[in-house]
């Protein structure tokens, strides 16, 4: 049966200075070391079992699969990174104080902005990065909203995760928020308003237990 685990990293040092982060590079918190440790030890209790671990080029993401394997004695397990698992791309509001952009534009602006399916925040010109210089420029984004998220990160889900799936393979996507989203509105046929209530946990790995066709069969938090 195969078998899916979702861990969304932990605080981040922008996380708790209150600001919009998306594609910005920072590191996690030392509250966030510590959710990532005790999602692994959960996982190890429950005697979970990798095949392979997916996660995105952002430190904060690619430092929690690290600890969780670690934390399961599975470092060994192979590991693949894509820029198509990044949290989304908050545009100009990255850097952002978020109260202080609740004052400007208002709480329900900033709400829409964070969590609707398909408006896309204030954009910016995408800045010089070499993680990022293989690819195609028009590729990178100023700005994204869930539904931009989800394009982006489903032909990841197709070419990479669904085939390891699909042999029969226990998966490790250690990601962000809102790439989990996305991939939990495909994976469990969400609609575009029920997403905007759906959180994914800090330091709660989520389990789908699917059938051979990647339908869900159970989900749990551990």
């Amino acid at each position: 049966m195969p078998k899916l685990i979702f861990a969304r990293h932990g605080k981040s040092e922008w996380n708790k200075a209150d600001k919009f982060t998306g594609w910005v590079d920072v590191d996690l918190a030392p509250e966030g070391v510590e959710e990532a440790k005790d999602a692994g030890q959960k996982l190890k209790e429950a005697g979970i079992e990798f095949d392979i671990a997916y996660t995105s080029v952002l430190t904060r993401a690619i430092k929690t699969c690290h600890y969780i394997l670690e934390e399961t004695d599975q470092l060994w397990v192979p590991e693949v990174k894509s820029w198509r698992l990044n949290e989304r791309h908050y545009g100009a509001l990255q850097g952002l104080n978020k109260q202080n952009t609740r004052d400007k534009y208002g709480d329900e602006q900033v709400h829409i902005w964070r969590r609707s399916y398909d408006t896309l925040p204030p954009l910016t010109d995408p800045e010089p990065d070499r993680r990022y210089a293989d690819l195609d420029p028009r590729t990178i984004p100023g700005g994204e909203n869930l539904k931009v998220t989800l394009e982006r990160a489903l032909p990841f889900w197709e070419d990479q995760i669904a085939p390891a799936l699909r042999e029969g393979k226990t998966v490790l996507v250690a990601a962000h928020g809102n790439s989990l989203r996305a991939l939990a509105k495909h994976i469990e046929g969400i609609s575009d308003d029920d997403i905007m209530d759906l959180e994914i946990p800090t330091g709660k790995p989520s389990v789908y237990e699917l059938n051979d066709d990647l339908t869900v069969k159970e989900k749990y938090y551990l």
